[in-house]
Order: C-alpha cells, then sequence, then structure tokens
C-alpha cells in the first residue's frame, strides 16, 4: 500500500501547530504555575510541612561570634589619656532557636514566644571561656554617668558604695563570666534593696538575659489572605507600636522579625524588621545581585542612615539624644544606662569616633552587615548581622572610681550572629528552585524550537509533494494534448483511399 505523503506531511504540521501551542502555553502560563506554588509554600502554615517546619525550628545552623575589646592601658585612661584596646576573639556560640507557644488566630495571624540558647563552640573559637580579658566596668562607668545629675552628697555616697563592694572602673575577669555573668556584691545589693534597676535579678554578665530566653511575643500574619503581608509583625508583647523614642515613626513596629520576608522581590523592595534587642525597627537596602551554589540572590546592607544622628538624617530625630553618626543611643530600652550600638569598630560612622580609641580598623568586608536573600520566596541564604556594644564614659565629680577620664564612646565586645542554608536544605532548594524551573524553561522553549522545525520540515515536504503532483498533471495533459492533435500534410488512411477513388474516376 501506497503511502499518502501529503497526508503525512499535513499530519506532522498538525502535530507541530499542537506542539508550538504547547510551549506558548508553557510560557504564559508556566511563570503563573510557579507563582502560585511559591504562595502555597511561603505562607505560614501546618499543612506546608517543610517550609513550616522550617519557620517553626530553623534548621540552619546559626552562630554567634563575639570579639571582646581588651583594655590595654586602664590606669593610664583613668589618668586622661586616649584609651587602647586590643581584638580577642571571636569566642563562638551555637545559637539554637525554637519557636514555642504557636497559636494561630481567627485573622490569619500566629502568635510564638522564640527560645534561644546558646553553646560554646571550642573548635570553632580563637580561644576559651576561660581567657581573660579588661573591659571597662558598666556598674560603676555607666552609673556614674546616670547619677550626674545627682546631688554631690549622693555621689560621694555611691562611690563610697562602689568602695565598699570593691567594684572598680574596670573588670578583669574571664570570658565566660563577663558573658554570662559573675557573682558581685554589688548587684546582690542592687537586687535586694533596689528591685528592678538592673535587667537581671541573678549574676550580672554581658548576654546573662539573652541565654535560656525568648524575644517576646511576637504575633506576625500567616499571608494566607494576602502573600504580601507574610512574615509581617502584627504586634509585639500586645504593642502595636513602641514608646520608647520621641517620634511616632521613631516607634513604628515595621517589617518582619528579621528570619523570612514575604516573596517576590525586587531590586526596589527594603528589608524591614523589628529587633526586640535593639529596641527598634530597621531597614536594610538592596546593594547587588548574587549566587550560591546556583541560586540567585539580591544582597540587602544597612545604609548610611540606618545609625546617622538626627543632624544628618532627619527622620532619625527622633532616637536622640544623639551623638556622631553612626551611634544609636539604646539608654531609653536599657535602663538609661548610657550604652550605645553601633557597627563594628565604628564602620560607616562619623571619623571622629576613630580618634578617639586606639587599635580600631573598620572595613566593610569584616565589619559590615548583610542578608543574602532569595527574591522569588523571601527565604534568607546567608546572614551576617554584626553589631557593637559601645559604653559612654566621662569624668563625674564626686565619683572618684571615674578619674580623670576623658569623655568617650568606648567600645567594649561585638558580635556577629551568621548562618546559612546548607546540607540537605540547600539541596531541596537547589532542586525547586534552579532545577526544576530550568527543565521547564528548557522544555517551554524546546516545545517551541521542535514545533516550529515540524511546522516548517513538515511545510516543505508538503509543498514538494504537492509541487510534484502538479508537475506530473501537467505532463500528462501535454501528452494527452498532444495525441489528439492531427499531423498537418497528413491525410488519414480512409481519407487517402477515397481521394484516389475520386481521381481514378475521373
Amino acid at each position: 500500500m501506497a503511502v499518502n505523503k501529503s497526508k503525512v506531511a499535513i499530519g506532522f504540521i498538525v502535530a507541530g501547530v499542537l506542539m508550538l501551542s504547547f510551549g506558548l502555553m508553557f510560557v504564559i502560563v508556566g511563570p503563573a504555575v510557579m507563582k502560585d506554588q511559591i504562595t502555597k509554600n511561603t505562607m505560614i502554615d501546618p499543612k506546608n510541612e517543610m517550609s513550616y517546619t522550617m519557620w517553626k525550628d530553623i534548621p540552619v545552623p546559626f552562630y554567634m561570634s563575639v570579639y571582646f575589646f581588651n583594655v590595654l592601658n586602664p590606669k593610664e585612661i583613668l589618668k586622661g589619656e586616649k584609651p587602647m584596646v586590643e581584638q580577642k576573639g571571636p569566642y563562638v556560640y551555637r545559637k539554637r532557636c525554637q519557636k514555642d507557644n504557636i497559636t494561630f488566630h481567627p485573622n490569619n495571624t500566629v502568635s510564638y514566644r522564640e527560645y534561644r540558647k546558646y553553646f560554646f563552640e571550642p573548635t570553632m573559637s580563637k580561644g576559651n571561656e576561660s581567657d581573660v580579658v579588661t573591659i571597662p566596668n558598666m556598674l560603676v562607668l555607666g552609673a556614674a554617668v546616670m547619677m550626674e545629675n545627682l546631688p554631690f552628697a549622693l555621689r560621694l555616697m555611691i562611690s563610697a558604695s562602689f568602695k565598699t563592694f570593691n567594684e572598680g572602673p574596670f573588670l578583669t575577669k574571664t570570658v565566660g563570666e563577663l558573658m554570662w555573668g559573675y557573682d558581685s556584691g554589688l548587684v546582690d545589693f542592687l537586687n535586694t534593696y533596689l528591685p528592678g534597676m538592673l535587667p537581671s535579678s541573678g549574676k550580672f554578665g554581658l548576654f546573662a538575659e539573652f541565654n535560656n530566653s525568648n524575644t517576646g511575643l511576637f504575633t506576625i500574619f500567616t499571608g494566607k489572605d494576602d502573600i504580601r503581608n507574610v512574615h509581617k509583625v502584627d504586634s509585639w508583647n500586645g504593642l502595636t507600636e513602641l514608646n520608647y523614642w520621641r517620634t511616632p515613626q521613631c516607634n513604628m513596629i515595621n517589617g518582619t522579625a528579621g528570619q523570612m520576608w514575604p516573596p517576590f522581590m525586587t531590586k526596589e523592595s527594603t528589608l524591614p524588621f523589628y529587633s526586640p534587642d535593639a529596641c527598634r525597627s530597621m531597614e536594610l537596602v538592596y546593594q547587588r545581585p548574587g549566587e550560591m551554589h546556583g541560586i540567585p540572590l539580591y544582597r540587602y546592607v544597612a545604609p548610611k542612615t540606618l545609625f546617622a544622628n538626627g543632624t544628618d538624617y532627619t527622620p532619625n530625630e527622633g532616637f536622640c539624644p544623639c551623638r556622631q553618626s553612626g551611634l544609636l543611643n539604646v539608654s531609653s530600652c536599657r535602663h538609661n544606662s548610657p550604652v550605645f550600638i553601633s557597627h563594628p569598630h565604628f564602620f560607616n560612622a562619623d571619623p571622629v569616633l576613630l580618634d578617639y580609641v586606639h587599635g580600631l580598623h573598620p572595613n566593610e568586608e569584616e565589619h559590615g552587615l548583610f542578608i543574602d536573600i532569595h527574591p522569588q520566596t523571601g527565604v534568607p541564604l546567608n546572614v551576617s548581622i554584626r553589631l557593637q556594644l559601645n559604653l559612654y564614659m566621662k569624668r563625674v565629680s564626686g565619683i572618684t572610681e571615674t578619674g580623670k577620664i576623658s569623655e568617650v564612646v568606648m567600645p567594649m565586645i561585638w558580635f556577629e550572629e551568621s548562618g546559612y542554608i546548607d546540607g540537605p536544605i540547600l539541596n531541596t532548594f537547589h532542586t525547586n528552585l534552579v532545577i526544576l524551573p530550568a527543565v521547564m524553561e528548557y522544555m517551554q522553549y524546546g516545545f517551541i524550537a521542535l514545533g516550529l522545525m515540524t511546522i516548517i520540515i513538515a511545510s516543505l515536504v508538503h509543498y514538494k509533494v504537492k509541487r510534484s503532483r502538479t508537475k506530473v498533471s501537467i505532463e500528462v495533459e501535454k501528452t494527452m494534448a498532444s495525441d489528439k492533435e492531427p499531423v498537418k500534410g497528413s491525410l488519414c488512411p480512409d481519407m487517402q483511399e477515397k481521394s484516389i477513388m475520386s481521381y481514378s474516376e475521373k
């Protein structure tokens, strides 16, 4: 049985049109399908097992690296000389976070408390918790500034109490004691007779209130009604705004809780979040695109205006009283102690701050904070939050422990909280966010290319078959026409015979 090439060609053309249509449908519908899947998988819902588990119990190992500014010349500082410090560390702690008391509400919000614990990692540290360092004594030098406006006689009494409890202007303690607390007669006295004056009721340490604690009661949006609101804070400890600062704008609780953000980010998007430890909302800005193990990312960094003073950046006036740009006064939420937050080594701060202290060397690579985020899902891939704790020191008459200390914002410690996605979580992300979209893209353009090629080739075949048939038809018609046409000058035999007979008769 002969194959009808024309019909076969037409069949291939139809198949090519279908493949082309399928590919074009993928181009149009594919992104919408991906967006719908991302929306379903990024909202906070126990039915989304992987994303909910990632939110509830952060599977990524987080670490806190602590660096101390060891004071080299405490006696000279009391004489009015410039402080000299050397950086010691890092002392690295693994941070474990776990959300508890999770309660979903009818208005598409969920409440929780996140508990945190720290575990020392000696193999990752440069030193041990038994290392001894010298730093300013916050109980003495901080209290001196807080009480400088009290009557002179009362200041003398306070100075006498410092001497009674053997509290000097500088502390020389082990890293472990400074971090998690040490026994102090003065602390016991204050907690007994002036309860509430100190942030903790037990031992006094720089991070004593952080370990085995929670960050407060957060209520955030689940994103079920609007994915643009997922992870955004509705309230913190029942508050929709703070009361630490001087303006409504500075008291606003903006953004998320600082762990995840809404999906579908652009380069114009920012990363706002509320930090209970900094007592304020902060906002990071886009810096550049990047890639991590093939996964596309956006890097967000702190703008120079983050810790700028009210003179250099008017919206920050509410955080004042201010000093030089680059310092955030957190005394209003730290029991009025003269404590300032900055970037490490006064990075991005007023250069004059570096003139007051020897031993600081700021640079962006080591001291700038950043968050690398996957823009499609709002999930951080690599995080490094770096902040420095500083104490404002000065001579206060009547409190002899302050000696002749020059007015200075003294760096005490800086710390980095860091973590990045790795292992099975990274593999899952790579599969879902890199391989599958690439396969879909190759498929859609493959179908388009294959469809076009099939249509073109089949059309050419069909055209050739049709042309061949037309040519054959023309030749056949010519042949038939030539067979029917008589030859000029000749007669058929019958006619010839009749002509001869007629001629003979004549």
